[in-house]
């Protein structure tokens, strides 16, 4: 799997706010060493940003 840069160029929302989300879901995945890692040649960023961009994994600003 790729960097989805299709869905990267279509957004429309805070690019910061999802930058960091990937950053800390990334953190996440490779914390628990989820299978997903293996799946994906280890490209850990890049499964993160294709689940938040796809809704798998939702994210929210706490004030």
């Amino acid at each position: 799997m790729i960097f989805p840069l299709e869905q990267l160029i279509k957004f429309r929302d805070n690019i910061y706010e999802i930058t960091c989300a990937a950053s800390r879901r990334a953190f996440q995945i490779s914390m628990v060493r989820d299978d997903v890692i293996q799946e994906n040649q280890g490209k850990v960023v890049s499964v993160a940003a294709k689940q938040l961009f796809t809704d798998e994994v939702k994210y929210r600003i706490e004030q």
